[in-house]
């Protein structure tokens, strides 16, 4: 499977040029370690001009330590977090938050990837009971992990909801640019300005080598982040290759331009599996990802040529996952390899 491209996941993807380009030309010289380099803070500022003055920007190192140590800003140990059950933060990341934060993950049911108010109600009657972890953040994942997207309505609806039970807002922005460019939105439209309290802001399933940022939106919470980032592991030494890294990514709209063309293909990809009768696509295609129910012979003839994640074997269902640098050529055979398997 190495140098092939596949779709599997956009984890899967190599590094977009104008990244390693980036990281070349941080590459000279020493600079003063964790963070206090002329790169740090230019991405700082880059971040800021996406989502306003008082943003307070850290980076860390993956994803998994920018959801536990933005959660960790805002959850004490007896609180719970509310999340989706297919949420990335409950069914991927091995427990970690659970770990590290001494905090529940309480995952709730939806059809779509979404949490609604009315999902979230029933919790309220937990509030107050001292037998009962205590609901303490609303975590959204955007875009979610079935591909749908959340609308900037949407995302005030929960987070007014939240704030007014005595909850904080966590979302995990894993493919935030994916859900930008599916919106036509700035970055703020729905975070920020929807009552988001802390941001998961990803960069490495669109182009990037590694690295992450939590965005704090609240003085108050991020005056006690830079400890809880250094003792949950997630301070790098050498910051300025990480921020280089979102620098490029998002003074250039380097993220915009390769969420589109990810979304372009999903759009693609989605648009030829429709014409197949026994290919049943299951979600909206909001961002980069296509999940479909399909016979289940055809999982390993289609395995043989291109390599994917299978969420529910026994149901043969799939997903299919498009990046920054897949191609219409790519796609076109692959629906070309489905088509032929499926009969």
């Amino acid at each position: 499977m190495i140098g092939r491209r596949n779709f599997a996941s956009d984890n899967n993807a190599g590094v977009h040029p104008e990244i390693l380009a980036a990281i070349e030309a941080a590459n000279t010289g020493h600079a003063v370690a964790y963070g206090d380099d002329p790169w740090t803070e230019r991405a700082a500022e880059a971040f800021k001009q996406h989502f306003g003055a008082d943003a307070a920007v850290f980076f860390v190192f993956g994803g998994t330590g920018a959801n536990v140590t933005g959660l960790g800003a805002v959850l004490r140990p007896h609180q719970a977090v509310l999340c989706t059950d297919v949420a990335h933060i409950h069914v991927h990341e091995c427990g970690a938050p659970g770990r590290f934060l001494g905090a529940k993950i309480l995952p709730i049911p939806t059809p779509d990837g979404k949490l609604t108010v009315d999902r979230l109600r029933p919790f309220l009657d937990y509030m107050g009971d001292q037998h009962v972890v205590q609901p303490g953040v609303v975590s959204l994942t955007q875009a979610t992990e079935v591909g749908t997207v959340y609308t900037p309505r949407e995302v005030r609806a929960l987070a007014d909801f939240a704030h007014q039970n005595g909850m904080k807002v966590h979302m995990d922005g894993a493919r935030i640019a994916n859900a930008a460019v599916h919106l036509d939105a700035p970055l703020a439209a729905f975070t920020r300005d929807t009552g988001v309290d802390v941001l998961s802001f990803g960069g490495t399933k669109n182009g990037l080598m590694f690295g992450e940022a939590v965005v704090l939106f609240d003085p108050a919470l991020a005056r006690d982040y830079p400890y809880i980032r250094t003792q949950g592991t997630q301070l790098p030494s050498k910051m300025r290759f990480i921020a280089a890294q979102f620098e490029a990514y998002l003074e250039a709209d380097l993220w915009r331009r390769n969420a589109a063309h990810a979304n372009a293909m999903a759009g693609r990809l989605a648009a030829g599996l429709a014409r197949i009768p026994q290919v049943r696509i299951t979600q909206k295609v909001e961002a980069n990802g296509v999940f479909a129910v399909i016979p289940r012979h055809a999982i390993p003839l289609i395995r043989d040529r291109y390599f994917f994640h299978v969420p529910d074997e026994t149901a043969g269902l799939v997903r299919w996952m498009t990046a920054f640098d897949t191609t219409p050529a790519d796609v076109d055979d692959f629906i070309r390899i489905v088509k032929e398997s499926v009969q």
